[in-house]
């Protein structure tokens, strides 16, 4: 896949799927724009890549707007950042699910608004690819704001590929397995609670971050031109097992 050419915007680019991503899409000739939440990752990002990187909360729904009008104009969107918060369903507390939300749910949205929005203006077409979860499809202990938040963001991703397409603009969702990022370490660091989860994964493994970059790029690119409004697991047969 040759994205020589084309600028596109990640979110969650500093660290995990994200980073990879960037990796991968610099690698095959692309301008990258790197939305990250970390000045050091904004420097990693700069200098180890050379794409633009903009430093911005993503739960703070006025800097996300900021932040998403200043990375226009782009040619493909990946909303991959992501955060979670650990906690049994009846100690979930208001604060950490509306700050998932934020992060998970909202801010993919009002990127997508933005760039969307220029697209149309400017009557060109191009492609959305949210990182979603299989949280997104099963309860999952101790994830309660997680999985709503993913299953959140499935409905959005299923409303944008309908209202965009008409205007060129196809929008997918990808949901990966445990993949092995710094967030996965902290929500899986529980030996006991891991081997459960392997158990459910045909393939025997949780992901690489590569994994699912790969089915990302495919996503945005000329090769999934038919390719609207999906959920693809890329899980090593989790949601069969």
């Amino acid at each position: 896949m040759d994205f020589r050419g084309k600028t596109v915007i990640v979110t969650g680019a500093g660290k995990g799927i994200g980073r990879e991503i960037v990796r991968m899409l610099v690698e095959r000739g692309a301008q990258v724009v790197a939305l990250t939440r970390s000045g050091a990752d904004v420097e990693a990002l700069r200098g180890e890549f050379g794409c633009r990187a903009i430093q911005v909360d993503l739960a703070d729904a006025d800097a996300t707007r900021e932040a998403a009008i200043a990375a226009l104009p782009a040619d493909f969107l990946i909303n991959c950042a992501g955060t979670t918060e650990l906690q049994p369903f009846l100690e979930t507390t208001v604060e950490a699910f509306d700050r998932l939300v934020a992060v998970n749910t909202r801010a993919p949205m009002i990127v997508a608004q933005e760039y969307a929005r220029s697209l149309i203006k400017e009557d060109r077409k191009g492609a959305i690819v949210n990182v979603s979860s299989v949280a997104s499809f099963v309860g999952i202990p101790d994830h309660a704001a997680y999985c709503a938040s993913k299953g959140g963001l499935d409905g959005l991703t299923r409303v944008m590929a309908k209202e965009l397409a008409p205007h060129g603009i196809r929008a997918n969702g990808v949901h990966p397995t445990v993949t092995l990022t710094p967030m996965a370490v902290k929500a899986w660091s529980d030996p006991e609670k891991a081997a459960g989860m392997m158990k459910r994964i045909p393939v025997g493994r949780f992901a690489e971050p590569a994994d699912i970059a790969e089915v990302v790029l495919f996503l945005l690119s000329d090769q999934a031109a038919m390719v609207n409004g999906i959920s693809m697991p890329v899980d090593g047969g989790y949601m069969i097992a």
